[in-house]
Protein backbone atom coordinates (compact mmCIF):
# COMPACT_ATOMS: atom_id res chain seq x y z
CA UNK A 1 0.00 0.00 0.00
CA UNK A 2 1.47 3.31 -1.12
CA UNK A 3 -1.46 5.75 -1.28
CA UNK A 4 -4.32 6.28 1.16
CA UNK A 5 -7.02 8.93 1.61
CA UNK A 6 -8.96 10.39 4.52
CA UNK A 7 -12.42 11.98 4.67
CA UNK A 8 -14.85 13.28 7.28
CA UNK A 9 -18.51 12.43 6.92
CA UNK A 10 -21.83 13.10 8.64
CA UNK A 11 -22.15 15.60 11.47
CA UNK A 12 -19.00 17.46 12.46
CA UNK A 13 -17.48 16.88 15.89
CA UNK A 14 -14.76 18.74 17.83
CA UNK A 15 -11.54 16.76 17.44
CA UNK A 16 -12.03 15.76 13.81
CA UNK A 17 -9.18 18.10 12.84
CA UNK A 18 -6.91 16.49 15.43
CA UNK A 19 -7.77 13.11 13.89
CA UNK A 20 -7.06 14.34 10.35
CA UNK A 21 -3.73 15.70 11.56
CA UNK A 22 -2.80 12.36 13.12
CA UNK A 23 -3.78 10.45 9.97
CA UNK A 24 -1.76 12.73 7.70
CA UNK A 25 1.38 12.80 9.80
CA UNK A 26 1.30 9.08 10.63
CA UNK A 27 0.93 8.28 6.93
CA UNK A 28 3.90 10.50 6.08
CA UNK A 29 5.94 8.95 8.90
CA UNK A 30 5.14 5.52 7.41
CA UNK A 31 6.22 6.78 3.97
CA UNK A 32 2.75 6.71 2.43
CA UNK A 33 1.20 9.29 0.14
CA UNK A 34 -1.85 10.74 1.86
CA UNK A 35 -4.78 12.46 0.17
CA UNK A 36 -7.62 14.48 1.67
CA UNK A 37 -11.15 14.15 0.28
CA UNK A 38 -13.26 17.27 0.78
CA UNK A 39 -17.00 17.08 1.55
CA UNK A 40 -17.09 13.39 2.43
CA UNK A 41 -18.55 10.84 0.03
CA UNK A 42 -19.96 13.62 -2.14
CA UNK A 43 -16.43 14.92 -2.65
CA UNK A 44 -15.23 11.42 -3.46
CA UNK A 45 -17.81 11.16 -6.23
CA UNK A 46 -16.84 14.57 -7.62
CA UNK A 47 -13.09 14.05 -7.39
CA UNK A 48 -12.45 16.67 -4.71
CA UNK A 49 -9.23 14.91 -3.76
CA UNK A 50 -5.86 16.53 -3.11
CA UNK A 51 -2.45 15.46 -1.88
CA UNK A 52 -1.74 16.44 1.71
CA UNK A 53 1.57 17.22 3.38
CA UNK A 54 2.73 17.73 6.95
CA UNK A 55 2.19 21.48 6.66
CA UNK A 56 -1.37 20.89 5.40
CA UNK A 57 -2.39 20.08 8.96
CA UNK A 58 -0.36 22.68 10.81
CA UNK A 59 -2.20 24.71 13.45
CA UNK A 60 -5.46 22.74 13.29
CA UNK A 61 -5.33 20.48 16.37
CA UNK A 62 -7.07 23.14 18.49
CA UNK A 63 -9.80 23.95 15.97
CA UNK A 64 -13.35 22.62 15.95
CA UNK A 65 -15.16 21.54 12.79
CA UNK A 66 -13.23 19.85 10.00
CA UNK A 67 -10.85 21.35 7.45
CA UNK A 68 -11.97 18.66 5.00
CA UNK A 69 -15.60 19.77 5.35
CA UNK A 70 -18.52 17.37 5.58
CA UNK A 71 -21.66 16.81 3.53
CA UNK A 72 -24.54 14.41 3.13
CA UNK A 73 -24.52 12.47 -0.14
CA UNK A 74 -27.71 11.03 -1.54
CA UNK A 75 -25.84 9.99 -4.69
CA UNK A 76 -23.47 7.77 -2.69
CA UNK A 77 -26.50 5.78 -1.55
CA UNK A 78 -26.87 4.57 -5.16
CA UNK A 79 -24.75 1.98 -6.95
CA UNK A 80 -24.08 4.48 -9.72
CA UNK A 81 -22.78 7.03 -7.21
CA UNK A 82 -20.50 4.52 -5.52
CA UNK A 83 -19.14 3.44 -8.90
CA UNK A 84 -18.21 7.05 -9.66
CA UNK A 85 -16.50 7.29 -6.27
CA UNK A 86 -14.51 4.11 -6.94
CA UNK A 87 -13.40 5.37 -10.33
CA UNK A 88 -12.16 8.60 -8.76
CA UNK A 89 -10.12 6.71 -6.17
CA UNK A 90 -8.59 4.50 -8.85
CA UNK A 91 -7.73 7.54 -10.96
CA UNK A 92 -5.64 8.82 -8.05
CA UNK A 93 -4.19 5.39 -7.32
CA UNK A 94 -5.67 5.34 -3.83
CA UNK A 95 -5.47 1.89 -2.23
CA UNK A 96 -6.84 2.47 1.28
CA UNK A 97 -9.42 4.73 2.92
CA UNK A 98 -9.90 6.24 6.38
CA UNK A 99 -13.40 7.47 7.24
CA UNK A 100 -13.93 9.74 10.25
CA UNK A 101 -17.59 9.76 11.21
CA UNK A 102 -20.48 7.94 12.87
CA UNK A 103 -22.58 4.88 12.16
CA UNK A 104 -24.14 6.36 9.01
CA UNK A 105 -20.68 7.03 7.60
CA UNK A 106 -19.58 3.51 8.54
CA UNK A 107 -22.65 2.03 6.82
CA UNK A 108 -21.60 3.74 3.60
CA UNK A 109 -17.99 2.58 4.06
CA UNK A 110 -19.11 -1.01 4.69
CA UNK A 111 -21.22 -1.14 1.51
CA UNK A 112 -18.44 0.48 -0.50
CA UNK A 113 -15.92 -2.07 0.76
CA UNK A 114 -18.22 -4.98 0.00
CA UNK A 115 -18.69 -3.75 -3.57
CA UNK A 116 -15.14 -2.68 -4.42
CA UNK A 117 -12.85 -4.17 -1.78
CA UNK A 118 -10.87 -1.03 -0.97
CA UNK A 119 -9.51 -1.54 2.56
CA UNK A 120 -11.23 0.91 4.89
CA UNK A 121 -10.73 1.76 8.56
CA UNK A 122 -13.01 4.15 10.44
CA UNK A 123 -12.42 6.58 13.29
CA UNK A 124 -15.38 7.26 15.65
CA UNK A 125 -16.23 10.93 15.08
CA UNK A 126 -19.58 11.92 16.63
CA UNK A 127 -20.58 13.89 19.70
CA UNK A 128 -23.29 11.32 20.60
CA UNK A 129 -20.88 8.65 21.94
CA UNK A 130 -23.24 5.98 20.60
CA UNK A 131 -20.83 3.81 18.58
CA UNK A 132 -20.13 0.29 19.75
CA UNK A 133 -16.44 -0.63 19.92
CA UNK A 134 -15.00 2.42 21.68
CA UNK A 135 -15.44 3.77 25.19
CA UNK A 136 -15.70 7.33 23.90
CA UNK A 137 -16.18 8.94 20.51
CA UNK A 138 -14.30 11.96 19.17
CA UNK A 139 -16.19 15.13 20.13
CA UNK A 140 -18.25 13.71 22.99
CA UNK A 141 -16.15 15.15 25.82
CA UNK A 142 -16.16 18.61 24.25
CA UNK A 143 -19.92 18.52 23.68
CA UNK A 144 -20.54 17.53 27.31
CA UNK A 145 -18.32 20.31 28.61
CA UNK A 146 -19.97 22.86 26.31
CA UNK A 147 -23.42 21.82 27.54
CA UNK A 148 -22.23 21.76 31.14
CA UNK A 149 -20.89 25.31 30.94
CA UNK A 150 -24.30 26.46 29.69
CA UNK A 151 -26.14 24.53 32.41
CA UNK A 152 -23.98 26.11 35.12
CA UNK A 153 -24.96 29.56 33.84
CA UNK A 154 -28.62 28.62 33.53
CA UNK A 155 -28.62 27.40 37.15
CA UNK A 156 -27.47 30.85 38.30
CA UNK A 157 -30.46 32.57 36.75
CA UNK A 158 -32.81 29.72 37.73
CA UNK A 159 -31.82 30.16 41.38
CA UNK A 160 -32.12 33.94 41.19
CA UNK A 161 -35.76 33.73 40.09
CA UNK A 162 -36.88 30.40 41.61
CA UNK A 163 -37.52 28.96 38.15
CA UNK A 164 -37.76 25.45 36.72
CA UNK A 165 -35.56 25.16 33.62
CA UNK A 166 -35.82 22.48 30.95
CA UNK A 167 -32.54 22.31 29.05
CA UNK A 168 -32.53 20.40 25.76
CA UNK A 169 -29.28 18.84 24.60
CA UNK A 170 -28.44 16.83 21.49
CA UNK A 171 -29.09 13.11 21.41
CA UNK A 172 -31.73 11.93 18.96
CA UNK A 173 -31.07 8.26 19.69
CA UNK A 174 -28.59 8.44 22.55
CA UNK A 175 -28.72 9.89 26.05
CA UNK A 176 -24.99 9.98 26.75
CA UNK A 177 -24.64 13.77 26.55
CA UNK A 178 -27.75 14.38 28.64
CA UNK A 179 -26.70 11.86 31.27
CA UNK A 180 -23.13 13.06 31.74
CA UNK A 181 -23.88 16.79 31.76
CA UNK A 182 -26.90 16.07 33.98
CA UNK A 183 -24.65 14.38 36.55
CA UNK A 184 -21.96 17.04 36.20
CA UNK A 185 -24.48 19.88 36.33
CA UNK A 186 -26.45 18.57 39.29
CA UNK A 187 -29.70 18.23 37.36
CA UNK A 188 -32.79 17.12 39.26
CA UNK A 189 -33.96 14.99 36.33
CA UNK A 190 -32.50 13.64 33.10
CA UNK A 191 -34.80 12.47 30.29
CA UNK A 192 -33.23 10.23 27.66
CA UNK A 193 -34.32 7.92 24.79
CA UNK A 194 -32.99 4.77 26.50
CA UNK A 195 -35.41 4.97 29.45
CA UNK A 196 -39.14 5.68 29.61
CA UNK A 197 -40.15 9.02 31.09
CA UNK A 198 -42.94 8.97 33.67
CA UNK A 199 -44.26 12.54 33.66
CA UNK A 200 -46.59 11.85 36.57
CA UNK A 201 -43.62 10.87 38.71
CA UNK A 202 -41.63 13.87 37.46
CA UNK A 203 -44.49 16.18 38.39
CA UNK A 204 -44.88 14.61 41.82
CA UNK A 205 -41.14 14.82 42.48
CA UNK A 206 -40.96 18.45 41.35
CA UNK A 207 -43.70 19.37 43.78
CA UNK A 208 -41.78 17.69 46.59
CA UNK A 209 -38.47 19.25 45.53
CA UNK A 210 -40.01 22.72 45.61
CA UNK A 211 -40.35 22.35 49.40
CA UNK A 212 -36.58 22.16 49.82
CA UNK A 213 -35.17 23.68 46.61
CA UNK A 214 -35.92 27.08 45.12
CA UNK A 215 -35.09 26.06 41.54
CA UNK A 216 -34.71 22.96 39.38
CA UNK A 217 -32.83 21.90 36.25
CA UNK A 218 -34.24 19.17 34.01
CA UNK A 219 -31.96 17.99 31.18
CA UNK A 220 -33.80 16.59 28.16
CA UNK A 221 -32.20 14.67 25.31
CA UNK A 222 -33.86 15.74 22.06
CA UNK A 223 -34.89 12.14 21.35
CA UNK A 224 -36.86 11.51 24.54
CA UNK A 225 -40.11 9.67 23.78
CA UNK A 226 -42.20 12.39 25.45
CA UNK A 227 -40.84 15.00 23.02
CA UNK A 228 -38.37 17.85 23.12
CA UNK A 229 -37.92 20.25 26.03
CA UNK A 230 -40.67 22.63 24.87
CA UNK A 231 -43.24 19.86 24.62
CA UNK A 232 -42.27 18.26 27.93
CA UNK A 233 -42.29 21.61 29.72
CA UNK A 234 -45.85 22.29 28.55
CA UNK A 235 -47.00 18.85 29.73
CA UNK A 236 -45.38 19.27 33.17
CA UNK A 237 -46.64 22.83 33.51
CA UNK A 238 -50.21 21.69 32.81
CA UNK A 239 -49.95 18.91 35.40
CA UNK A 240 -48.52 21.17 38.12
CA UNK A 241 -51.05 23.91 37.28
CA UNK A 242 -49.58 26.57 39.56
CA UNK A 243 -49.51 30.15 38.19
CA UNK A 244 -46.85 31.13 40.75
CA UNK A 245 -44.30 28.70 39.33
CA UNK A 246 -42.18 29.85 36.40
CA UNK A 247 -41.07 27.43 33.69
CA UNK A 248 -38.38 28.15 31.10
CA UNK A 249 -36.82 26.25 28.20
CA UNK A 250 -33.32 26.53 26.75
CA UNK A 251 -32.34 24.53 23.66
CA UNK A 252 -28.57 24.35 23.34
CA UNK A 253 -28.58 23.02 19.77
CA UNK A 254 -25.54 23.14 17.53
CA UNK A 255 -23.27 25.03 19.93
CA UNK A 256 -22.52 21.54 21.27
CA UNK A 257 -20.82 20.64 17.99
CA UNK A 258 -18.54 23.65 17.88
CA UNK A 259 -15.65 25.05 19.85
CA UNK A 260 -12.09 24.05 20.60
CA UNK A 261 -11.82 20.34 21.43
CA UNK A 262 -10.85 19.42 24.98
CA UNK A 263 -7.50 17.79 25.72
CA UNK A 264 -9.31 14.47 26.13
CA UNK A 265 -10.80 14.72 22.64
CA UNK A 266 -7.50 15.80 21.07
CA UNK A 267 -5.67 12.83 22.56
CA UNK A 268 -8.44 10.37 21.66
CA UNK A 269 -8.60 11.69 18.09
CA UNK A 270 -4.83 11.51 17.70
CA UNK A 271 -4.70 7.93 18.96
CA UNK A 272 -7.55 6.81 16.70
CA UNK A 273 -6.03 8.55 13.66
CA UNK A 274 -2.66 6.91 14.17
CA UNK A 275 -4.30 3.51 14.82
CA UNK A 276 -6.34 3.79 11.61
CA UNK A 277 -3.23 4.24 9.48
CA UNK A 278 -1.33 1.50 11.28
CA UNK A 279 -4.35 -0.76 10.93
CA UNK A 280 -4.49 -0.27 7.16
CA UNK A 281 -0.78 -1.06 6.88
CA UNK A 282 -1.13 -4.23 8.97
CA UNK A 283 -4.10 -5.52 6.98
CA UNK A 284 -7.11 -4.32 8.99
CA UNK A 285 -10.14 -3.54 6.83
CA UNK A 286 -13.87 -2.95 7.00
CA UNK A 287 -13.53 -1.97 10.66
CA UNK A 288 -13.18 0.92 13.10
CA UNK A 289 -10.21 1.85 15.28
CA UNK A 290 -11.42 2.67 18.79
CA UNK A 291 -10.15 2.81 22.36
CA UNK A 292 -11.49 0.34 24.94
CA UNK A 293 -10.09 0.31 28.49
CA UNK A 294 -7.21 2.46 27.30
CA UNK A 295 -6.15 0.13 24.50
CA UNK A 296 -6.59 0.34 20.71
CA UNK A 297 -9.10 -2.19 19.37
CA UNK A 298 -10.43 -2.84 15.87
CA UNK A 299 -14.17 -3.55 15.66
CA UNK A 300 -15.92 -4.65 12.47
CA UNK A 301 -18.25 -2.13 10.86
CA UNK A 302 -20.98 -4.77 11.23
CA UNK A 303 -20.64 -4.67 15.01
CA UNK A 304 -20.24 -0.89 15.14
CA UNK A 305 -23.48 -0.45 13.20
CA UNK A 306 -25.63 -3.25 14.61
CA UNK A 307 -24.58 -3.66 18.24
CA UNK A 308 -25.94 -1.35 20.92
CA UNK A 309 -23.69 0.60 23.25
CA UNK A 310 -25.49 0.55 26.59
CA UNK A 311 -25.53 3.28 29.19
CA UNK A 312 -23.91 2.50 32.52
CA UNK A 313 -26.47 1.61 35.17
CA UNK A 314 -24.51 3.39 37.90
CA UNK A 315 -24.80 6.65 35.96
CA UNK A 316 -28.57 6.34 35.93
CA UNK A 317 -28.51 5.54 39.65
CA UNK A 318 -26.39 8.62 40.35
CA UNK A 319 -29.07 10.92 38.98
CA UNK A 320 -31.71 9.32 41.19
CA UNK A 321 -29.60 9.50 44.35
CA UNK A 322 -27.95 12.90 43.93
CA UNK A 323 -31.11 14.81 42.98
CA UNK A 324 -32.65 14.34 46.42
Amino acid sequence: MKKIAVLTSGGDAPGMNACIRAVVRTAIFKELEIYGISYGYEGMINGRIKRMHSYSVSNIIQRGGTILKSARSEEFRTKEGRKKAYEQLKAFGIEGLIVIGGDGSFTGAKIFFEEYGIPTVGCPGTIDNDIYGTDYTIGFDTAVNTALEAIDKIRDTAAAHDRIFFVEVMGRDSGYIALECGIGGGAEFVMIPETSTDLRQVTKSLKNLRKSKSSSIIVVAEGDEEGGADEIMEKVKAKINDPDKEFKVTTLGHIQRGGNPTARDRVLASRCGMAAVEGLISGEQNCMAGIVNGEVVYTSFDDCINKTKHLKDDHLKLIEILSI
